[in-house]
């Protein structure tokens, strides 16, 4: 008997996943690019949905959108009927979904304060023993090797066992250092230029570094402004409503406002971190704004080099990540990092975030 093969028309077992779950992720994303309106993702979110089928006859968009309502994601705008907005709730889901995104899911720590290479007083032991000082915790003693210590300094021949100051031994604990960030966002036009979302990808990388600080290092600082023609502070919860405006670059005014920030802070580590797709190319005088795109204008260029030489003097590091491959402006970024003695990353927007966060880990476990 012939053994032979029967062929059907192929079926794919993944289906696109129906109901809330799915759509509340396409949610999530659409309404960062959308700057928080609600109306504006559920429109595209229709759109997908004629597209792709993502609803069915059981759940549609409206089950969708009385869910949102349901679980506390979306309020009606009393004033207009029918006109949604963000709740708090989905403010910090999207930090959530970015730190995920970005960083991947983190194990939860005890404390969250990173390491660094000294011991001393903290609150996590070491692996490193030393003789016992004055001072240190009774609960710090070891006394399986302070026992032992005592057996070979005394020796057990008359029958009595003695424990000198001298046989104690202590664990010492891994000092803990606490840091002061500043981060400083781009949102020139150029952020939205020839045709690339640079912002989004930007945002991201804040909201996602906003709640590795939250969850990782609860003890840290961490302040955001946005810079254009001028420099200002938002709160982390204005993230998600971020856009871009019709502005030039004065990255000077961002670094002022930034080592203002930093000098009230009394930490003993502190760095900016400054995302960014331009070269500088605005100041603010007395008179209104000085302005040049056209090439490196060398009167904006020294004055930015100028407060990246004041920021090395009192030992603020400045890592800037630049999301442009332009060799004119890397020129730009190489200088500029050189007089700060700071770092400098040049990288495409896939890969902003992992710099973002391997950088911070880094810097952090460095600091003093």
């Amino acid at each position: 008997m012939a053994v032979g093969f029967r062929f059907r028309d192929f079926v794919p077992e993944d289906q696109p996943e129906k109901g809330f779950e799915s759509l509340f992720k396409l949610f999530m994303q659409l309404v960062t690019i959308t700057s928080g309106d609600v109306g504006e993702a559920l429109q595209w979110l229709n759109e997908l949905d004629k597209q792709y089928g993502l609803t069915d006859d059981n759940y549609g968009m409206g089950n969708f959108i009385d869910d949102l309502k349901k679980k506390g994601y979306i309020d009606e705008n009393e004033q207009e009927k029918g006109e949604f907005k963000i709740t708090p709730k989905t403010e910090q889901g999207i930090r959530k979904s970015a730190l995920e995104e970005i960083f991947g899911k983190l194990k939860k720590s005890s404390t969250g304060n990173h390491r660094t290479p000294h011991t001393g007083q903290g609150d996590e032991q070491s692996t490193d023993l030393r003789e016992f000082r004055f001072g240190d915790s009774l609960e710090s003693i070891q006394m399986t090797e302070s026992i032992r210590n005592a057996q070979l300094n005394h020796g057990m021949d008359s029958g009595e066992f003695m424990l000198t100051e001298g046989d104690l031994e202590v664990r010492e604990n891994e000092h803990k250092s606490q840091t002061s960030t500043v981060l400083m966002i781009d949102i020139s036009h150029s952020m939205i230029l020839y045709g690339e979302d640079r912002i989004t990808p930007a945002k991201k990388v804040a909201m996602a570094l906003a709640e590795l600080v939250k969850q990782k290092y609860p003890k840290d600082f961490l302040d955001v402004i946005v810079f254009g023609n001028d420099a200002w502070q938002i709160e982390v919860k204005d993230l998600p409503y971020l856009q871009v405006g019709p502005y030039h670059t004065n990255t000077v005014a961002g670094l002022e406002l930034a080592m203002d920030l930093l000098r009230k802070r009394k930490t003993p580590n502190k760095q900016i971190f400054m995302i960014t797709d331009g070269k500088p190319t605005c100041l603010k005088e007395p008179g209104g704004y000085y302005k040049n795109s056209f090439g490196l204008d060398r009167k904006v260029v020294n004055k930015t080099l100028n407060l990246a030489a004041a920021a090395r003097r009192v030992k603020i590091p400045i890592t800037t990540f630049m999301i442009t491959s332009d060799p004119y402006l890397q020129k730009f970024v190489e200088e500029f990092t050189e007089v700060n003695q700071g770092k400098a990353y040049y990288s495409g927007l896939k890969g902003l975030g992992h710099l973002v966060f391997e950088d911070y880990k880094k810097n952090r476990r460095k600091t003093l």
